[in-house]
């Protein structure tokens, strides 16, 4: 296989932009690194484009050693024929790969196996030849193989035998696989039946039925998990007579023959019981994981733009970790995100001590003059929402409201040992009103240090293949960083980790020689980490951050390889560092115009695209691309669903788009529901087309169910 060309034709890109793209990828670049400054080579891929190639090249290599495998084991037994190699060699999946292997694999004993061992193959190749006329007769041939011995009593006993041989080789045969699997996935239906007498999550289900093409992922993915949970029993159904008139016209090649109707009868017992159970098993796996990929595009969406929230800068944050017994956890957390002080109050039941709660929180509101109090999601969430609104009444001398925060993976990062080493003398619940509060003034920042599937913004990500899930995620989580960029000295290992080029070990390394020696002054500096070499910090350098340091430009996107760019294209306009750090070069992007950019690059000695780049970052150093996205929602009061009345306009916040909708949160406890039929007056494929995780939306009210506490949202009509 040409796996450059067929990455071109797949992802429709040029040969030669795929070729050099591959060659930087083997000599060990990151995708970060690639897609930010190799924007020449790779006529400016972006990371997403990026990851997908990667994939593909690694499945198609993969591919490619397993077809050499699976021809050398063919070859080994002396049965590699030119047809056979012609097959292996158009193989365009693995799935076709190991159909055309599946005669030559290594075998149980069958039924056939069993047969060939008593010698009946010949038997089954007479019959497979459908002679017009059989001298003597097929059933008087099937005599000369009775011997008592090898277990074959009889004529009939004979062709029994042939007949599971034949049955056998039609159902390991990779076309006609190949053809009934496409026949099934285009005419077949997915059933599902209630297989518990009681109601359950899954209800819908219990009578379902639906064509195949038009299966949708969320439902695929639900019926998965109710079949897990032993809910319901769920099938492949075809329609019978059609599947094995199918495999009879390749199979049968000669109506005419006296053998016909025994060969129609071999063909309905090799679909019954070999042929189509094998390929149920695989339509529903292959079903299965289209689903996943599509819930892990949704998921990675989602992710990343939860990762790339504006964060809530210079403020003063109370984290409210909320909770019943054990009373509601507090955390205040400076602008910088230093703890400077905790407390435990009991607003709720059991206690319900809302007089000395709302004193505390009051004395640390103006104790520490916070700016923010960022209240968790989780359990007592709506009664700390009632309590804090009303406890707001009571400040008169500065304006502080509060917002609902997800802690979604709070709890894992309380429990995990970076928790306990961030705050050893913390117990879990306070280092979750840390992270509630963190998670508010830098999301990126706090929430690398959950594992990804636990941030909860996807949809049946438990069910997935996890080692995928979090290869994936990582790639997500990984591209927003770099994105970002990240002070190398204030980030966290963790934060650090994700950094292109550098793995944990070079992270922790990096903050503990930034511990011993001081604050980096220089990206330069940090080659003098242990485990950051040369092929590392060229990977890394253009990613980290050094606000206040020696150099202006370790303070931009601008790689230090391009430096001497930078400083001949300032020399040229007559600028200085001087005047980056001032924010004195508002006329240099139309000085450059003015020049050509083309003519100008080449005199550089750079690419049109680095010099692009190179002129953004030089307009605003140290600036965050997070910055342009829509800030979160701060509120003073609270609503409760009771007071929600249809065609009632709110506002709130997107926390999670899934295929059939987005969950909206509208400032009560549950998440309205906006469906996809509701998101707009226009016909949309799926709900990411118009919406994203962390926008904030106006939508009207468009019914409410007290008893299943369900609100359903319409933006239809709205502008």
């Amino acid at each position: 296989m040409d796996i450059i060309k067929t990455l071109a034709q797949e992802l429709k890109l040029k040969p030669d932009q795929v070729e050099k793209t591959v060659a930087l990828i083997d000599e060990g670049n990151t995708i970060p690194f690639i897609a930010r400054y190799r924007k020449e080579v790779t006529g400016s891929l972006d990371d997403t484009t990026l990851r997908t190639l990667f994939d593909r090249l690694t499945y198609l290599r993969n591919m490619d050693k397993r077809r050499e495998e699976i021809a050398a084991l063919i070859e080994a037994q002396e049965k590699l024929t030119p047809e056979i190699s012609l097959a292996l060699s158009n193989a365009t999946t693995l799935v076709e790969l190991e159909d055309i292997y599946r005669p030559f694999r290594p075998k149980r004993t069958t039924r056939a196996s069993i047969a060939r061992g008593k010698g009946l193959a010949p038997l089954a190749e007479l019959i497979l030849e459908q002679r017009d006329v059989y001298d003597p007769a097929i059933e008087v041939a099937a005599e000369s193989y009775i011997d008592e011995e090898k277990g074959v009593a009889s004529a009939e006993e004979a062709l029994a035998g042939a007949a599971d041989i034949i049955a056998e080789d039609i159902a390991n045969d990779a076309e006609h696989r190949k053809a009934l699997r496409a026949l099934i996935m285009r005419e077949g239906v997915l059933t599902a039946k209630q297989a518990k007498e009681e109601e359950s999550v899954y209800s819908d289900y219990y009578d379902f039925s639906e064509p195949i093409p038009r299966l949708k992922g969320h439902r695929i993915l639900a019926l998965h998990r109710g079949e897990a949970e032993e809910f319901l029993k769920v099938a492949v159904e075809m329609d019978e007579d059609k599947a094995k008139a199918a495999l009879g016209a390749r199979v049968i090649t000669n109506k005419k023959s006296p053998v016909t109707e025994r060969l129609v009868a071999i063909v309905a017992d090799a679909y019954d019981r070999l042929l189509f159970p094998s390929l149920e098993r695989e339509i529903r796996n292959d079903l299965f994981d289209n689903a996943c990929e599509g819930a892990l595009v949704v998921f990675s969406d989602n992710l990343r733009h939860l990762l790339m929230v504006a964060p809530i800068k210079g403020k003063t944050v109370l984290g409210y970790d909320p909770g019943f017994r054990t009373g509601c956890k507090l955390a205040v957390v400076d602008k910088t995100g230093k703890v400077l002080d905790t407390a435990v109050i009991y607003p709720t039941l059991p206690r319900q001590d809302i007089e000395r709660s709302r004193k505390t929180v009051l004395a640390l509101i103006d104790k520490y003059k916070v700016d923010v109090i960022a209240i968790g999601n989780g359990t007592a969430s709506r009664e700390s929402e009632a309590f804090i609104a009303d406890t707001l009444k009571y400040v008169t001398d500065r304006d502080v409201r509060y917002t609902i925060v997800s802690e979604a993976g709070a709890s894992v990062y309380s429990a995990s040992k970076l928790g306990a080493e961030e705050f050893p003398d913390f117990d879990v619940t306070e280092r979750s009103a840390v992270s509630i509060a963190r998670r508010l003034q830098d999301p990126l920042a706090e929430l690398v240090k959950i594992e990804p599937r636990a941030i909860g913004v996807g949809q049946y990500q438990h069910d997935m293949k996890q080692a995928r899930l979090t290869e994936a995620l990582g790639g997500v989580v990984e591209g927003c960083v770099n994105s970002v960029g990240v002070d190398v000295n204030t980030a966290s290992y963790s934060l650090l980790s994700y950094i292109a080029g550098i793995n944990a070990t070079a992270a922790k390394n990096i903050v503990a020689y930034r511990e011993a020696n001081g604050e980096f002054k220089t990206r330069a500096a940090i080659l003098k980490v242990p485990k950051i070499g040369a092929k590392a910090y060229e990977q890394c350098a253009g990613f980290l951050r050094i606000p206040g340091g020696n150099e202006i430009l370790d303070n931009t996107g601008v790689h230090p390889e391009s430096y001497p760019i930078v400083k001949a294209l300032l020399a040229k306009f007559k600028y200085t560092e001087a005047d980056v750090r001032d924010g004195n070069l508002t006329l240099l992007p139309y000085q450059v115009e003015k020049a050509g950019v083309e003519r100008l690059a080449t005199e550089l000695g750079c690419g049109v695209p680095t010099l692009t780049d190179i002129l953004s970052e030089l307009q605003k150093p140290g600036r965050d691309v997070r910055d342009e996205a829509p800030a979160p929602c701060l509120r003073k009061d609270v609503m409760d669903i009771k007071d929600l009345q249809p065609e009632m306009v709110v506002t709130g916040t997107v926390r999670n788009v899934v295929d059939f909708g987005a969950f909206v949160d509208i400032g009560v406890h549950h998440d309205g529901l906006l469906h996809i039929s509701e998101m707009c007056d226009r016909f949309i494929k799926h709900p990411s087309e118009v919406l994203a995780v962390g926008d904030v939306i106006e939508c009207r009210i468009k019914s409410v169910d007290l008893k299943k506490n369900r609100i359903a949202l319409t933006r239809k009509g709205m502008k």
